[in-house]
């Protein structure tokens, strides 16, 4: 296992090209002969409009106004077809990931085995259900659900000492040059964005 090649992934599960981006993975991943391991690292991209309940400030210019929506929710369309994939939801901007992202982090430092069948858990949850994947109850459903214990989930979200270490994560992220998602490292190389399996293979394999 320790010869398994790894791709690193940041993303934010509230972005929807991170989670069209997975799939691009997903689809990259299968038609390999060998195995690829992932290594996901957060980033937020609510830092700016989080308020400190978790409530997220639209009233916080972060750049963003309409048109940047209406055509983030046709490039999600275009993907959407591209990649086959349904969406219940096209653009997710009132749900907060923090939550999800400690979970997340918690299972993969304490359960790796089992944080794909968590990662994708979250993932399904926000753009195939539009659940609110900020809600603890709800994660420690998710996480029952791929056989981990959902009390140990509500711990890790309410511990301020793992929020903490997520949010060094997502300031190592900006150090080292991460500014949107989803970005695939390999290497020297990255690709930023949902890129189709053909890019990835590109950037793993060099072909």
């Amino acid at each position: 296992m320790s010869n398994t090649e790894t791709i690193r992934v940041y993303s934010d599960y509230v972005c929807p090209f991170c989670y069209l981006g997975r799939r691009s993975l997903e689809r990259y991943r299968q038609r390999r002969a060998d195995p690829l391991a992932v290594d996901w690292h957060p980033f937020d991209l609510r830092a700016r409009k989080r308020g400190p309940d978790g409530e997220i400030d639209h009233a916080v210019d972060d750049g963003k106004d309409e048109d940047y929506y209406e055509q983030a929710r046709a490039n999600v369309r275009r993907l959407q077809e591209r990649y086959d994939v349904e969406m219940t939801l096209g653009i997710a901007t009132d749900i907060d990931s923090l939550p999800a992202q400690v979970a997340s982090h918690y299972v993969k430092e304490e359960h790796r085995d089992a944080w794909e069948d968590f990662d994708e858990a979250v993932f399904d949850a926000i753009w195939q259900d539009g659940a609110d994947i900020g809600d603890a109850d709800l994660l420690a459903g998710l996480a029952g659900d791929v056989g981990l214990d959902g009390a140990a989930i509500r711990t890790a979200v309410a511990d301020d000492r793992r929020r903490e270490r997520v949010s060094e994560l997502f300031e190592a992220a900006r150090r080292q040059g991460i500014t949107g998602v989803p970005t695939f490292v390999y290497g020297d190389h990255a690709a930023r964005g949902a890129v189709p399996p053909e890019q990835l293979e590109r950037l793993v394999e060099g072909t």
